[in-house]
């Protein structure tokens, strides 16, 4: 297959090409040429695309898809095509399904079932069996079959001697290891923020208290064994310092943030939408404040989407009975770009995170393999159902005005483009 994607503007950092507008030939899913103007051809795939953007192919680091076990929220191979048309190339997908990925058998189906899709798709296994927090799973055998990192999705490890034996278990063959920051005890039954918003609604608070001691705790360990750690979704500015000086030690520690946390605070809980309840909360503006300082500066160093599909029927319940959890595939690029720059942009969701996961890095220029997200940066609008693509439709951001549309993704040799490009 041969695609010419004409007049697009590059943004890829290690690009000779960056920041510069060209014609991208692609034959076989490798880019062959990239030149001021490339003639079409009958027997070419042209893509003629108003305030064409390509970056280097994004990539979510936090994933929920539901099969196996619950596909009637969203199933591989449907959850894979949204990912697709909403620029992702790649993804982490969380352990959370039934039954649990926690060894060889449940790290191999997950692979083979996600087989030849535009998205590629990397496991993340349970760091402890059926996730319980109790006995450490089968890292070693799950790394062998594809697992790219261990931890138990929204669930933090409450037993300190568990994560400082996985830490340094997992040295042995380069493991990354995933903790929750999330301390239960202190959290409780909270269910939003802690402060203004949760007093006034009458809601029970989950005090940024509760991430910081975890994230503490986890930093101490870290220290004393060694090893690779990664915090998913922090959302406090606490956190954020607290990250920068285990950084300023020489730790080998990096963390990521959720989109929503990043756009939206606890604001937004007055109408008890049950779309806005999250796990992590919604913080305060200072919270998002210095959460994107963070991005911006490097301490907080990937972006994730932390896309998870619930049934409506745990949504449409009273706010403290809902489940977390917000769809975000695609949300994530309209959302990033009113607040952040492209080149912060393709950092976070695509460069960095896929250094620390081991997933290989293309650059756009000539000679190598076409992973790319394709995306205008232009148009305003607000978000509504009709803009979800996912088979749940749990969206924290409806009704919020974003930035930039997504066309689609060209990789492994496929283009796939959003049905309203």
């Amino acid at each position: 297959m041969t695609t010419l994607l004409k007049s697009a503007t590059i943004i890829d950092t290690s690009s000779p090409f960056h920041n510069q507008t060209k014609d991208i030939l692609i034959i076989d899913g490798t880019i062959s040429k990239i030149d001021d103007n490339i003639p079409t051809k009958d027997e070419y795939k042209t893509v003629e695309l108003n305030d064409l953007h390509v970056s280097t192919g994004w990539f979510d680091t936090s994933v929920s898809l539901g099969e196996p076990g619950y596909e009637e929220r969203e199933t591989i191979q449907h959850g894979l095509s949204v990912a697709a048309r909403s620029g992702f190339t790649a993804v982490a997908v969380n352990p959370n399904t039934q039954p649990i990925a926690e060894n060889k058998a449940t790290i191999e189906f997950l692979i083979n079932k996600a087989n030849g899709f535009t998205t590629d798709l990397f496991p993340i296994g349970a760091l402890t069996q059926q996730s319980k927090g109790i006995e450490m799973a089968e890292l070693f055998d799950m790394q062998q079959s594809g697992a790219i990192a261990f931890g138990d999705y929204k669930k933090p490890i409450t037993n300190d001697n568990l994560l400082k034996i996985a830490l340094l278990y997992a040295q042995n063959f380069d493991g990354l290891i995933m903790s929750f920051p999330k301390n239960k005890a202190i959290a409780g039954e909270g269910v939003a923020n802690e402060g203004v918003n949760s007093t006034t609604l009458g809601l029970k608070g989950i005090p940024s208290l509760a991430e910081e001691i975890q994230i503490s705790r986890d930093i101490f360990l870290l220290e004393y064994t060694g090893g690779k750690l990664h915090i998913p979704t922090i959302s406090t500015a606490k956190s954020v310092e607290l990250i920068k000086e285990a950084k300023e030690k020489g730790l080998d520690i990096t963390c990521s943030v959720s989109v929503h946390n990043l756009f939206l605070t606890d604001d937004e809980l007055h109408g008890f939408d049950a779309h806005k309840k999250v796990n992590p909360p919604l913080r305060t503006k200072e919270d998002t404040i210095a959460l994107i300082e963070g991005v911006k500066n490097g301490t907080i160093d990937i972006i994730t989407t932390d896309h998870n599909p619930i049934d409506i029927e745990y949504k449409k319940v009273e706010f403290s009975t809902a489940k977390d959890g917000t769809i975000g595939f695609e949300s994530a690029f309209g959302a990033l770009n009113t607040i952040l720059d492209l080149e912060t942009i393709q950092r976070c969701l695509s460069t960095t995170p896929k250094q620390r996961f081991g997933i290989e890095i293309n650059s756009i220029q000539e000679n190598s393999k076409a992973n790319l997200s394709l995306f205008s940066t232009k148009e305003e609008y607000a978000f509504t159902e009709k803009h979800v693509l996912s088979t749940s439709k749990n969206s924290v951001f409806f009704d919020k005005t974003l930035k930039g549309k997504v066309y689609g993704s060209f990789n492994n040799n496929q283009l796939i483009l959003d049905n309203h490009a």
